[in-house]
């Protein structure tokens, strides 16, 4: 599937040293130390294309990109790679309701998507993977799980037997009663008669009447959301035999946490016999009156339309980054305005020929966000710089700092 246009980097200078990168990690539960290495490995997981991208989605694209751009400027190569599921029940249910192909609602949501992620400088993934063009890994990694003795038939539909991963649950850190408590929130089938456990997962979902379906060796069907991703990510990041996990980074939303990244993981280490991922990262989630926004809830603030209505798009970055990525947060109009404020007296300042000195601000921004993606405290460094340019003080160089903000923060003026 092709994905978006090209982002350009500029280049930070030399003289700038970058730490290690501090991430907090889902699975150990606390900030870890990435490894330094000349290559990461990252994926991160895409929409359901229903419908448009809604600031939750944004917040998390956002964030990996803020860490992608980092790694990218300590000097190492990023191959980053994200799904779409092109494909699931929800995408099916919404064609159905509104009376259109599947395949053209996905489309036109894909596009869009894509248009979402250019305004907000989103860098690219170098592999943009749908779930039906990977439905040959997908039966690939069936047959490999197979070959672990964790798969089982049931009435034409194939499951993975999550308990056949020792590890099953150490990624996630939530009780049984939990853990089957949101798995049948989120697209699992705990209470279905015939299952070996009632978090099994589904691999394999036999064709059902008036629902597209692809032939393999395992019938007619279509692929579970976890084995896909898997598929995916074992497929596409280009796996280190050296290394004993598969990839440097599993990235989405805390709502993937479980049931989605505990068990792509668990089907992960099955099918290679690494460990699926070195860290597990989440970004937040954006409420709306109170409640999480979601395509279910109805309470959404979309991209495309804040565009229409003429937001900068650098504003609606600036407003998504002045909360800390892995921070729940209720959404209000006002943060625009805030952002859109901060944003014009930026561009003010930059345009001076005398403002105040850089360097500092510089090497503020790496460190916040070489401390866990701490955007606040980035956009702090930058608003006292603002003060000190406009009071008087010099000696920085405005170019330099426009740059490290588009390099590191992905703000361009």
């Amino acid at each position: 599937m092709k994905s978006w246009a090209q982002v350009a980097i500029p280049p930070l200078a030399k003289r700038f040293e970058m730490p290690t990168l501090n991430i907090y990690d889902t699975a150990h539960q606390r900030v870890c130390s990435v490894e330094k290495k000349d290559r990461y490995r990252v994926y991160v997981c895409g929409i359901t294309p229903y419908d448009a991208t809604h600031l939750g989605h944004a917040n998390t694209y956002l964030a990996f990109d803020l860490i992608n751009r980092y790694l990218q400027a300590t000097g190492s190569e990023v191959l980053f790679v994200q799904n779409i599921t092109d494909i699931d029940d929800p995408l099916l249910e919404r064609a159905n309701r509104d009376g259109v192909d599947w395949r053209e609602l996905a489309t036109s949501q894909i596009d869009l998507f894509r248009s979402d992620m250019v305004a907000l400088h989103i860098l690219p993934p170098d592999h943009y993977i749908g779930a039906v063009e990977a439905i040959p890994l997908v039966v690939d990694a069936i047959t490999s799980l197979e070959n672990a003795n964790s798969v089982y038939l049931l009435d034409n539909d194939y499951y993975f037997r999550v308990r056949s991963d020792s590890e099953f649950g150490e990624r996630s850190h939530l009780s049984q009663t939990r853990m089957l408590e949101i798995f049948s929130q989120r697209g699992g089938d705990p209470n279905r008669e015939g299952k070996e456990d009632p978090l099994d997962a589904l691999l394999w979902l036999a064709k059902r009447p008036s629902e597209p379906g692809w032939d393999s060796k395992y019938g007619i069907g279509r692929p579970g959301w976890h084995i896909e991703c898997c598929a995916i990510a074992l497929g596409y990041l280009e796996i280190d035999p050296t290394q004993d996990t598969s990839i440097d980074i599993q990235g989405g939303g805390s709502d993937l946490i479980f049931p989605h990244h505990e068990m792509s993981a668990a089907q992960g280490r099955l099918m290679n016999g690494k460990r699926f991922a070195a860290n597990y990262v989440h970004a937040g989630m954006i409420g709306l009156d109170g409640e999480k926004m979601s395509k279910s809830k109805g309470n959404l603030v979309f991209v495309s339309q804040l565009l229409k209505d003429g937001i900068d798009p650098m504003a609606i970055r600036i407003a998504l980054m002045s909360h800390h990525y892995r921070e729940d947060h209720m959404w209000v109009s006002a943060e625009l305005t805030e952002a859109k404020a901060f944003l014009d007296e930026l561009q003010v300042a930059l345009s001076r020929m005398e403002v105040a000195p850089t360097d500092v601000v510089i090497e503020e921004i790496i460190s916040a966000l070489s401390n866990d993606i701490n955007t606040p405290r980035a956009l702090k460094a930058l608003k006292s710089w603002i003060v000190d340019t406009n009071q008087g003080a010099v000696g920085g160089k405005p170019g330099e700092l426009s740059r490290a903000m588009d390099a590191l923060l992905g703000i361009s003026i």
